[in-house]
């Protein structure tokens, strides 16, 4: 007869590993009644323990087989939980929390998934609440008195040193500690440095070290240079190019031929000769609006789009032709004839709130457009140029509605987060104020919003970056930079920007299919994770931004000369901008 005390619920809530294996049927029932009495949506596996001290306040909770809630835990918000984890005594788990398998919560952590506004127009308790949510991995070891900021990911396998502050994303197989959390080495390493190489056949790039080895970004492009030819062919179809093989065929598609080529090669295309691409490109602007429909797509309007690839072509097939050393035919009618005062009305109807980014890209196509027309009057061409001041009343309404906390335009949500505010921004600086090489305002408040986003979990957490987020936060952070050092302002959060930018860059390289190229990568827009010729000239393009913040870009040998370029198409907007 086995005449041990059974341990007390106090003891199990302390221990709670224990209580599988040693607690009496009565504690059992009242552990089921107690998982019964937490409410909200709730579901809770086999052989899981949550304490009776435990303040389990959830609107959902989901907890995997075998995992347990111990001692004084306080849990509100949303947790998913896998099976076998363990939330430590005075843990505290709030907010949009998603917790793998076989995950250790040291004693005293806090895991904040929300956070508060701070804007300075209302008292801190009266500010709304953001979530953007805390995912951590399988296999993680999180210390005690750690603490996790909301929009954090944590990689699988991660071990985290007691007390440190995750501020960051920390790749698989991480040891981190420190406040802020710093990435000490791999954990596959046991003692050794962060110095850990993947030698598989399409990995160029590292996968855990904290620097790039001088050779590997004139390495990478000495590869993407020789396979860039056989990549191009691959996307031929016979008659015209395609994102990638068994895709139907596009105009984007051949734009992105010609900046691939051009970028890598120097040259155009070697299926047609640069003639028969300069002919093919300018045979698509309907000389009517001066637009670009997609192949089999006619134009449904005469004025100029909200929405649709003819807003893109304005970009791409311009550009294309230009780097063949050609123009489009005709002025983009449907711009050339809008008065500032038509303008300016487009501009207030656009989706700013909803959807700053799709607005963003028509001021992106609208500023493009402008610029084509008044290269064709500087360039001595009879039916150039814009109705006076129209170039003037789309700067003013920037510079008078730019959001002085942000620097930005349109409203975040709580959906998405500052997605569509900062992709929008990309794409409207990148047709104003950078394609005329103009200042953008408040490019302090920009580099707080960007960085801000890029810390938000669902667009780059692991395997989660795609083309598009990246670029749109690469882009700004770029922008801004330049204009603070040409201000004199060298230095504002520099550490920070060289931090992202490195451990995109070595991402990023890292993602290169050889003979395929790069994937546009994961989401809802876009054409997929499949290699093609979309994601592989934006790919291309980010790549030397990143580089460039990181004062390495020369090393890659290569530099945009299109959509992407760094430099001004327009030094300033002449005189039709100035007044």
């Amino acid at each position: 007869m086995d005449l041990r005390p059974v341990p007390s619920v106090r003891h199990f809530d302390h221990c709670p590993w224990l209580f599988a294996g040693e607690a009496s049927e009565d504690q059992r029932s009242a552990q089921r009644e107690r998982q019964q009495s937490i409410g909200g949506d709730t579901e809770i596996g086999e052989w899981c323990y949550v304490a009776e001290s435990a303040a389990v306040f959830p609107d959902r909770l989901r907890l995997g087989e075998g995992s347990y809630i111990a001692a004084h835990a306080y849990v509100t918000g949303e947790l998913t939980a896998g099976e076998d984890c363990t939330l430590n005594p005075f843990t505290t788990v709030r907010g949009a929390v998603v917790l793998g398998s076989g995950v250790r919560i040291g004693a005293h952590t806090s895991l904040l998934g929300f956070n508060h506004s701070m804007a300075p127009d209302r008292p801190v308790f009266q500010q709304p609440l953001t979530s953007r949510g805390i995912r951590i991995g399988d296999d993680v070891w999180i210390g005690s008195h750690v603490v996790v900021v909301d929009g954090v990911a944590i990689g699988d396998h991660c071990v985290i040193g007691a007390g440190a502050v995750v501020t960051r994303d920390l790749p698989a197989w991480a040891v981190a500690a420190g406040n802020p959390a710093r990435h000490i080495r791999d954990r596959r390493d046991g003692g050794a440095s962060r110095d850990r190489h993947d030698t598989g056949p399409n990995r160029v790039g590292r996968t855990a070290s904290s620097s790039l080895a001088g050779h590997e970004l004139t390495r990478f492009a000495d590869i993407v240079r020789a396979q860039a030819p056989d990549l191009l062919a691959r996307s031929w179809d016979g008659d015209r190019y395609v994102d990638r093989p068994g895709e139907v065929p596009t105009v984007r598609a051949h734009c992105d031929a010609v900046e691939i080529a051009d970028l890598l090669l120097g040259s155009a295309p070697e299926q047609l000769t640069a003639d028969e691409h300069r002919g093919r490109l300018a045979a698509l602007q309907d000389p009517r609006t001066g637009l670009v429909p997609e192949f089999g797509e006619n134009l449904s309007e005469d004025g100029f789009p909200r929405a649709g690839a003819a807003l893109y072509h304005v970009l791409c097939v311009g550009y294309a032709l230009d780097l063949l050393g050609s123009s489009l035919p005709h002025p983009v009618r449907a711009v050339q004839k809008m008065t500032a005062r038509h303008l300016v009305g487009r501009l207030d109807e656009l989706p700013w709130r909803d959807e700053a980014w799709g607005a963003g890209a028509w001021v992106d196509a609208w500023a493009t457009a402008a610029h084509w027309n008044l290269r064709r009057s500087e360039d001595g061409s009879g039916d150039g140029g814009m109705e006076p001041g129209a170039v003037e009343a789309l700067f003013g309404w920037l510079l008078d509605r730019a959001d002085p906390w942000t620097g930005m335009w349109g409203t975040p949500s709580p959906e998405a987060g500052r997605l569509q505010v900062v992709n929008g921004y990309y794409r409207l600086t990148r047709g104003s104020f950078a394609q005329f090489g103009l200042p953008v305002p408040h490019p302090e408040r920009v580099v707080d919003a960007v960085l801000d986003h890029a810390r938000d979990a669902r667009y780059f957490g692991a395997g989660q970056e795609n083309a598009c987020n990246v670029l749109d936060v690469a882009h700004p952070l770029w922008l801004c930079t330049r204009r603070l050092e040409a201000d004199g302002g060298h230095g504002y959060r520099t550490a920070e920007i060289r931090a992202w930018a490195e451990r995109q860059l070595e991402t990023a390289l890292s993602r290169w299919q050889d003979g395929r190229g790069f994937g546009f990568g994961p989401g809802v827009s876009g054409p997929g994770p499949e290699p093609g010729l979309q994601g592989t000239e934006m790919w291309l393009a980010i790549i030397w931004l990143l580089a460039d913040l990181l004062g390495r870009s020369d090393e890659l040998g290569y530099r945009p000369r299109g959509i992407h370029r760094p430099e001004p198409a327009r030094r300033g907007t002449g005189r039709q901008a100035h007044g």
